[in-house]
Order: C-alpha cells, then sequence, then structure tokens
C-alpha cells in the first residue's frame, strides 16, 4: 500500500530528507500582524488546516519534537503565525505554523483577524515555497478547506493536500481516500498533483511528506 498519489520517492530522497529535519528545531517567531512578520531567512514551508486537524502534531512529528509546535485539545487555540527553524544548524528551511481555520466558536472579528493576517503573508511572502493544507482523512476536502485552496489557487501560491489521522481508516480505505481526494484537487490551478497519506501517531507517511519538503526545497536551491 502506498501512502501517496503520484510521486514515488527513492531511498536516497527519503534518507536526505531525515538529515534535513534531524537537527535541533526551536520556536524562533511568532507574529500576530503582518507588519510584525520576521526577517525572510532562507526558504519557508506553511502548515494550514482546521483547528482539530492534528496540525501541531503533525509538524512535531516531521520534526522528531514533542513540544515544538504546542497541542491542544483546544481548537482553535493558535492565534498566530509561529515561525520554527534550526538556529544555528541547517537554517535552509523554517516552517510557518499557521492559525487553524474552520473553528465556529471563534469570534467573527478574530477569524477576520486571522483571516487578513493569513491572506497578506500569503500574498507577500517571497520565499514561501508552499502550503501542505491538512485534510482529517476520515472526512475528506470540506467546504471550508475548499474556500481555502480556492483562495491559495486566487493568490497562485503552490500548496499540497496532506491528509492526517490515516491511520484511522482501514487499510482498503486508505487508498480510495487518497484518490479520491486527488481527484477533487486535480484541475485546481495551484494544487501540487500528489496526495499524501500520514499519521503523527505511527508515522505513517512521515518520511514521503519530509521527502516532498526537501525535493522543493532542491529545486529552489
Amino acid at each position: 500500500m502506498t501512502t501517496s498519489l503520484t510521486t514515488p520517492y527513492g531511498d536516497d530522497e527519503i534518507e536526505s530528507a531525515r538529515k534535513l529535519f534531524e537537527g535541533p528545531w526551536d520556536f524562533v517567531w511568532a507574529s500576530t500582524h503582518v507588519d510584525d512578520l520576521p526577517p525572510m531567512v532562507g526558504q519557508e514551508i506553511a502548515f494550514a488546516g482546521r483547528s482539530n486537524v492534528g496540525k501541531s502534531s503533525l509538524i512535531n512529528a516531521v520534526t522528531r519534537r514533542n513540544a515544538l509546535a504546542r497541542t491542544s485539545h483546544t481548537p482553535g487555540r493558535t492565534q498566530q503565525l509561529n515561525f520554527f527553524r534550526q538556529v544555528g544548524g541547517d537554517e535552509r528551511l523554517t516552517i510557518v505554523d499557521m492559525p487553524g481555520y474552520g473553528y465556529a466558536a471563534v469570534g467573527r472579528a478574530k477569524v477576520a483577524a486571522w483571516t487578513n493576517l493569513i491572506h497578506e503573508y500569503l500574498r507577500g511572502r517571497s520565499n514561501l515555497m508552499r502550503v501542505y493544507v491538512l485534510v482529517d482523512a476520515r472526512h475528506g476536502i470540506k467546504d471550508v478547506d475548499g474556500a481555502v485552496l480556492a483562495t491559495l489557487d486566487k493568490a497562485a501560491v503552490s500548496y499540497q493536500i496532506v491528509l492526517t489521522k490515516g491511520d484511522a481508516l482501514k487499510k482498503a480505505d486508505q487508498q480510495f481516500m487518497i484518490e479520491a481526494t486527488y481527484d477533487e484537487i486535480k484541475r485546481r490551478p495551484a494544487a501540487f498533483p500528489e496526495v499524501l497519506l500520514t499519521s503523527s501517531e505511527s508515522g505513517l507517511g512521515i518520511p514521503e511528506l519530509r521527502a516532498a519538503v526537501g525535493r522543493v526545497l532542491a529545486e529552489r536551491e
């Protein structure tokens, strides 16, 4: 059973990506307003997703840090752009944890502020390589996800779908969800034509996600 559609990753890419992420990742900056964004260092990738999609857990799994990104049982807790980098190590890559979207209990004013921050960041960050949009594998792309994808398409920001909580599906259903998700995004102009299935609990697809990041970073260098 493959964990992605459609691009395979060789052993060399998997190992190179493992080394890319093995350093000491640290929190370096938080922004609540576009005027407070950090200086651009190297290249950036951003993780976006619904408030309960498991975004912080996935970032922790990718970087092998138990508490790099703050996890919470309260959806909507991340209210700013959080930046992580290997300070003093390989600083070619910065990870950006974006505020979760789609949490109804958050006030409209706060949602509007988050939305403006995200849009301004996407429009003005020239070193942003790709946004990884996380989607719960148990539910697939919902309307609220579709609205975010439309924003990314309009802004011409490259993005890739990453299915989370893949271990909650039976193996027979995992490939079906990968293919169904691919069918939904294959005609979108800014979507990268590959869907990854992951689990922060079991490690499913984490090496492939690292390799996907490593590949796009190599293309920028």
